[in-house]
Formats: C-alpha cells, sequence, structure tokens
C-alpha cells in the first residue's frame, strides 16, 4: 500500500532522498505537498549528518504539476498564495546550503519541472517528457518557470517552450541544457547519487560557497559577480578545509 504521505523521506549515506508520493494524481504539487516539502527542506538544513539532497518521484511522474481540481475551484487571491507557497519551496531548494539534484523518473510538467528547475542538478530518465503546458489552460508558470528556464536554456528556448507549451523527452532536454544526464530508468537513482557522491566528497564550505557564487551572481553583472566570485574565494581561505587542502597539495609537489 502507497504511503499515506504525499512526501517520503529516507536517508542514505549523507544523501536525503525526497520522494513525492502522490502517484493517483501523478505527484500532482497539492498545499500539504508543498508544505510537508517545505518542513522536510528545513529538518535536512539543519542536520550536519546530510550533505546533499535528491528529489524525485513515486510511479510514472516526477510530478504533473500544480493541482488542476484545487486550482479550478480556487479564487484569484488562493491561487496566488498557493503560488507564492511553492515559489517560496523552489526558493528555499536553492538556498538550503546543500546541493539538491532532481532525480526525473517520469513526467515533470509545469509546476512540476519548475521544482526540478530550483534544483542545482537535473538527472532524468530516457522515457520521461518535460514541459510548460500551463497555456494550453490558460494559466502562467507561476512557480518561478518564466525566471529560471531562460536562466537555464536562454531566452529563446525558454520563450518557445513556455508559449508553445509543449512536451520535449529527455535527449531534447539534455540538448538545450535542461538537464545534466539521459540515463535508463532503472539507473536514475544510482546515477543521482553519483553526481552527489563526487560532491559530498569535497569541502562543504567550497561547495555552498560556489554554489551561492553560481546562484547569486547571476542577478549581478559581470564585475560584480566577479567581485563576489572573489569574496566567496577570501572566505573559502578561512577555513581549515582549504588549509589542510592547500597543505596536501604542496606535500605532493614536493
Amino acid at each position: 500500500m502507497v504511503d499515506e504521505n504525499p512526501v517520503l523521506y529516507r536517508e542514505e549515506a549523507e544523501i536525503a532522498v525526497l520522494t513525492l508520493n502522490r502517484p493517483k494524481a501523478l505527484n500532482a504539487l497539492d498545499i500539504p505537498t508543498l508544505e510537508s516539502l517545505s518542513a522536510l527542506l528545513d529538518q535536512i538544513c539543519a542536520a550536519e549528518c546530510v550533505k546533499a539532497v535528491i528529489i524525485t518521484g513515486t510511479g510514472t511522474a516526477f510530478s504533473a504539476g500544480a493541482d488542476i481540481r484545487y486550482l479550478h475551484r480556487a479564487t484569484p487571491l488562493q491561487v496566488r498564495e498557493f503560488a507564492r507557497l511553492a515559489v517560496s519551496v523552489n526558493n528555499k531548494i536553492e538556498n538550503l546550503g546543500k546541493i539538491v539534484a532532481a532525480a526525473i523518473n517520469g513526467y515533470a510538467l509545469g509546476g512540476g519541472l519548475e521544482l526540478a528547475e530550483g534544483c542545482a542538478l537535473r538527472v532524468a530518465a530516457s522515457a520521461a517528457k518535460m514541459g510548460h503546458p500551463e497555456v494550453n489552460i490558460g494559466a502562467i508558470a507561476g512557480f518561478g518557470g518564466t525566471t529560471r528556464l531562460p536562466r537555464l536554456v536562454g531566452k529563446a528556448s525558454a520563450t518557445e517552450l513556455l508559449l508553445r507549451g509543449r512536451l520535449l523527452g529527455a535527449d531534447e532536454a539534455l540538448e538545450i541544457g535542461l538537464i545534466h544526464k539521459v540515463t535508463p530508468s532503472e539507473n536514475l537513482l544510482d546515477e543521482a547519487r553519483a553526481f552527489l557522491r563526487d560532491i559530498v566528497g569535497f569541502s562543504p564550505i567550497a561547495v555552498k560557497l560556489t554554489w551561492e557564487a553560481i546562484h547569486r551572481g547571476l542577478d549581478l553583472t559581470l564585475e560584480e559577480s566577479a567581485v563576489l566570485g572573489a569574496d566567496m574565494f577570501g572566505l573559502v581561505a578561512s577555513s581549515e578545509d582549504f588549509r589542510i587542502g592547500t597543505k596536501a597539495f604542496l606535500e605532493k609537489t614536493r
């Protein structure tokens, strides 16, 4: 029997796995699911034993997007508050201080794709389908897609995808830079873990500040972004990991 929790949680060797768990609804995002994700992300942020996170889905979908049944009966004000809740969850993913990877096991549509776009890394099963079909129901990508998708794939590709509402397969998503790797379904979680194990083996502070410099730097001018990188470099130099790493390098080259 499927667990009643909308999001399942487990830890595997310093990696937390969050699994969207509404398979009958194709893991559509409703308020309880978003609130559960938010609470679990807070828990992960405070857990020193967790170094990285995977988000995936149960069944044939990563997430088919926002819960249309709720949207249909909600007032405009309720829709706005619902979207703001989703935006806050996606922002929390980006600013968690730990790398989050989306393991896209099936359909990632609308708000479901926006959830994946908030992750630092995206690995997809070869049969996965992705897209922003919101315009097909007279809606808009209101969970951050109009902001993040252009930053990931460029303005031209994002405009075409958001305005046409078409779906794309994993190979095309890889080609335009929306995802990082395509893998057979049976290898999906292993591939996501492999990505993250490479990262968690490095200094946590170096990983955190590298991601912060990338993420924050996109909203700055070229000069400001470069200065931010220099500031982060100085900050990481205050860590014990920096002293250990530079000493080990020097000892190897002598």
